[in-house]
């Protein structure tokens, strides 16, 4: 009893500070409201898959790997329970700044991700502030990448259609300009939880690779997006492009096997277009992106070395394009059954390479389709859902052009059941 006194003590006085808190806040024009989910989800693999936060993140299977009497290694089942993508987030909105007509806001939300193995850990999704005009807006901080937009599938998995779906949310600076049916968009992107792949090390012709902030940070050139949005009653239409610059290495071994200095950068165009046609009850919406070394967005990709150096050990290079589409169809509200489907070609590099720098393209994976269908039971902050998925992956030899030649099917079936309460 003498430890339950203090605790009681110490809640109401928290208690008393949040409600005085909250007073001061609202006298001074600022209003803010939480949002969040307690979320469920468990999974089952029938084989082993490229993936991340220990299989909760789903990309695509893995190409077989024989051990020495014929068994595949891959070939195995593997499942779990996880609730770190509950989350909780707080919108913000404050006075005019300044006495003008400026409007203001801002938003923090977090869940328990964490980072690496450190699973269970606060990790920051969202945090930015807003200043809006009539037409325009003007947003600093971290949130979606545009290449996400307000365009994704609306599905169970949390990859939300990775790689096919862009994946990713980055500091950024976005300018927002509207006027009746048209919207346009400018951001400057960096990069912080979700990271361009590039060498792991300084060695010639080095096809290792590993994620990494420095090879943004090095290019001191931000990344550029622009889009253009039609937005007219249930439908949305509309087009980007992205351009991204990365220094993959500062120091190389030359020829001597010593330390040189060296200037590598890697420039690249991404481009996509997509739509939403949303009523009560329907939802159906597609997106294409034709990426090049798009990998800070959760998808296949990379670059190829065509050339190197031999004095300096400075490596030379070009992207591969990777094209991925997908189509999201759902009706219903309260029992809502949904079907989706993705295609993934890997379209090479168009120029002779001799090595590939990437995730899956050096691995040999040439192709990519999944279908997934899945229920959901809707209720008032509640929702229960299961979602079957299957999906196929083309493995086969990089050929001189970093395409995938005579290549096999490696299949896996994915079951999810989810259980979530919103508030």
């Amino acid at each position: 009893m003498s430890h339950r006194f203090p605790l009681r003590i110490v809640s109401l006085m928290v208690a008393m500070f949040a409600i005085y808190t909250c007073k001061v806040w609202a006298a001074d024009g600022i209003d803010f409201k939480f949002y969040g989910q307690v979320r469920a989800d468990l999974f089952y693999n029938s084989r082993s898959n490229s993936e991340t936060v220990d299989g909760l993140f789903y990309m695509y299977p893995h190409d077989h790997d024989y051990d020495d009497y014929g068994n595949d290694l891959n070939a195995k089942p593997d499942g779990s329970l996880y609730t770190m993508y509950s989350r909780l987030g707080v919108n913000i909105t404050g006075p005019s700044l300044a006495g003008s007509k400026i409007a203001t806001s801002g938003c923090i939300e977090i869940d328990f991700r964490g980072g690496g193995t450190n699973y269970y850990m606060i990790r920051l999704r969202q945090a930015y502030l807003n200043l809006a005009w009539s037409k325009s807006q003007l947003l600093v901080g971290q949130t979606w990448h545009p290449f996400y937009g307000d365009v994704a599938p609306e599905i169970l998995n949390l990859n939300m259609g990775a790689p096919y779906q862009p994946f990713s949310r980055a500091p950024q600076i976005r300018y927002r300009f509207t006027d009746q049916s048209f919207r346009l968009t400018a951001t400057l992107l960096w990069q912080s939880q979700y990271l361009s792949v590039g060498p792991s090390s300084n060695e010639p012709l080095a096809t290792s690779s590993t994620k990494s902030q420095s090879f943004i940070k090095n290019s001191c050139v931000p990344e550029i997006a622009v889009g253009i949005d039609y937005i007219h009653g249930k439908w949305t239409a509309g087009v980007g492009a992205d351009i991204t610059s990365l220094v993959p290495r500062t120091e190389a071994l030359n020829d001597e096997g010593k330390v040189a200095k060296v200037t590598e950068r890697i420039t690249s165009l991404s481009v996509e277009g997509h739509f939403k046609y949303k009523t009560g009850e329907w939802l159906v919406a597609g997106k294409t992106v034709l990426g090049n070394n798009f990998t800070q967005a959760s998808g296949v990709g990379g670059y190829a070395i065509t050339g190197i150096d031999e004095t300096t050990g400075e490596q030379h290079y070009t992207p591969v394009k990777v094209s991925s589409t997908w189509l999201n169809v759902a009706y219903g509200k309260k029992l809502r059954p949904a079907l989706f489907f993705g295609y993934l070609k890997n379209l090479g590099a168009g120029k002779p390479v001799m090595g590939l720098i990437g995730t899956g393209i050096g691995d040999g994976l040439g192709q990519l389709v999944t279908a997934t269908a899945e229920l959901t039971y809707n209720l008032p902050h509640w929702k229960f859902g299961a979602e079957y998925m299957l999906c196929n992956a083309w493995y086969g030899t990089v050929g001189n052009e970093g395409r995938v030649n005579d290549s096999h099917g490696v299949m896996n079936h994915r079951v999810v059941m989810t259980a979530i309460f919103q508030f």
